[in-house]
């Protein structure tokens, strides 16, 4: 595995766009001075053009109530069937913009708020990102996994996928 730190500003950009829009999904953590940690899968909205994340989610959950008291937050992300994962630490924000909450809405998300995107309770998560790291491949899958295996079987051909810190 190679160390491939990125710490150009629109490069760390680019790779957590890259990485948590094409993961979508992640385990979004609160509450992290007090184990274990308030966890809950989510899926990503949108990482906008300054690289900060938006969710959106309900002031009657438990995570509204953790961000309130403590803004710092660490998101999981993972797909194994791209051998791409991400962890990143960073501060939220609850941001009530209904122009916002207008431009997420759709089918999915109607499932999870049944009074409607006028629900008074629906609140956007702006998380802005302090420190990440990543693991992923050079290549598809397909060849990682032929690599791998070429590697394990006494071969050399040197990909082993690469991973680093993201310096926002």
């Amino acid at each position: 595995m190679s160390q491939e730190n990125i710490i150009n500003r629109e490069e760390a950009r680019q790779k957590i766009k890259e990485l948590a829009e094409g993961i979508n999904y992640c385990f979004f953590c609160t509450d992290l001075k007090q184990p274990p940690f308030e966890s809950t899968p989510m899926s990503v909205q949108e990482v906008d053009d300054q690289g900060n994340i938006w969710f959106l989610a309900s002031k009657e959950s438990d995570k509204y109530k953790n961000i309130n008291q403590d803004k710092q937050v660490q998101l999981y992300f993972s797909d194994p069937s791209s051998m791409e994962y991400l962890a990143l630490y960073g501060s939220a924000e609850a941001v009530d913009d209904q122009q916002r909450i207008d431009k997420y809405w759709n089918k999915f998300v109607e499932g999870w708020f049944e009074k409607g995107r006028e629900d008074p309770n629906i609140i956007l998560f702006k998380i802005v990102p302090e420190k990440a790291h990543y693991w992923d491949t050079k290549h598809h899958k397909l060849v990682s996994y032929a690599v791998t295996l070429i590697n394990a079987i006494g071969g050399d051909l040197g990909d082993k996928g690469r991973e680093g810190d993201i310096l926002v």
